[in-house]
Protein backbone atom coordinates (compact mmCIF):
# COMPACT_ATOMS: atom_id res chain seq x y z
CA UNK A 1 0.00 0.00 0.00
CA UNK A 2 3.13 2.61 0.49
CA UNK A 3 4.16 1.74 -2.69
CA UNK A 4 0.76 2.50 -3.95
CA UNK A 5 0.53 5.56 -2.27
CA UNK A 6 4.04 6.63 -3.39
CA UNK A 7 3.50 5.98 -6.78
CA UNK A 8 0.06 8.15 -6.82
CA UNK A 9 2.18 10.83 -4.48
CA UNK A 10 5.43 11.13 -7.45
CA UNK A 11 3.03 11.03 -10.36
CA UNK A 12 0.67 14.18 -8.35
CA UNK A 13 4.20 15.86 -7.62
CA UNK A 14 5.03 15.63 -11.23
CA UNK A 15 1.96 16.37 -12.25
CA UNK A 16 2.14 20.42 -10.75
CA UNK A 17 6.21 20.66 -11.90
CA UNK A 18 6.39 19.08 -15.41
CA UNK A 19 2.67 18.09 -16.60
CA UNK A 20 2.17 14.86 -17.11
CA UNK A 21 1.12 12.84 -20.75
CA UNK A 22 -1.91 11.01 -21.15
CA UNK A 23 -0.73 7.40 -20.73
CA UNK A 24 0.55 8.77 -17.28
CA UNK A 25 -2.73 10.29 -16.36
CA UNK A 26 -4.62 7.44 -17.24
CA UNK A 27 -2.33 5.28 -15.10
CA UNK A 28 -2.73 7.66 -12.20
CA UNK A 29 -6.32 7.24 -12.67
CA UNK A 30 -5.82 3.27 -12.15
CA UNK A 31 -3.73 3.74 -9.14
CA UNK A 32 -6.02 6.12 -7.58
CA UNK A 33 -9.01 3.56 -8.14
CA UNK A 34 -6.79 0.55 -6.48
CA UNK A 35 -5.94 2.88 -3.79
CA UNK A 36 -9.42 3.75 -3.36
CA UNK A 37 -10.49 -0.08 -3.39
CA UNK A 38 -7.88 -0.86 -1.03
CA UNK A 39 -9.05 1.68 1.70
CA UNK A 40 -12.66 0.61 1.02
CA UNK A 41 -12.44 -3.10 1.51
CA UNK A 42 -9.94 -2.33 5.09
CA UNK A 43 -13.16 0.18 5.90
CA UNK A 44 -15.76 -2.35 4.93
CA UNK A 45 -13.95 -4.99 6.79
CA UNK A 46 -13.16 -3.31 9.99
CA UNK A 47 -17.20 -2.10 10.19
CA UNK A 48 -18.21 -5.67 9.83
CA UNK A 49 -16.28 -6.58 13.18
CA UNK A 50 -18.37 -3.47 15.25
CA UNK A 51 -20.79 -3.87 17.70
CA UNK A 52 -23.45 -1.16 18.17
CA UNK A 53 -24.58 -0.55 22.08
CA UNK A 54 -27.14 1.65 23.10
CA UNK A 55 -26.51 3.27 26.51
CA UNK A 56 -28.55 0.77 28.41
CA UNK A 57 -25.92 -2.06 27.05
CA UNK A 58 -28.17 -3.54 24.99
CA UNK A 59 -26.97 -4.66 21.32
CA UNK A 60 -28.64 -2.52 18.62
CA UNK A 61 -26.54 -3.48 15.69
CA UNK A 62 -28.46 -3.71 12.08
CA UNK A 63 -29.67 -7.07 11.28
CA UNK A 64 -27.98 -6.85 7.96
CA UNK A 65 -24.33 -6.22 9.75
CA UNK A 66 -25.58 -9.12 12.38
CA UNK A 67 -26.18 -11.63 9.16
CA UNK A 68 -22.82 -10.43 7.77
CA UNK A 69 -21.04 -11.25 10.79
CA UNK A 70 -22.97 -14.64 11.08
CA UNK A 71 -21.81 -15.21 7.57
CA UNK A 72 -17.86 -14.37 8.34
CA UNK A 73 -17.84 -16.77 11.27
CA UNK A 74 -18.69 -19.89 9.17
Amino acid sequence: MKELLSKINHYGAKQRNEGLTMEEKAHQAELRQEYCQMIRGTLQDNLHHVTIMDPLGDDVTPNKLKEIKAELKK
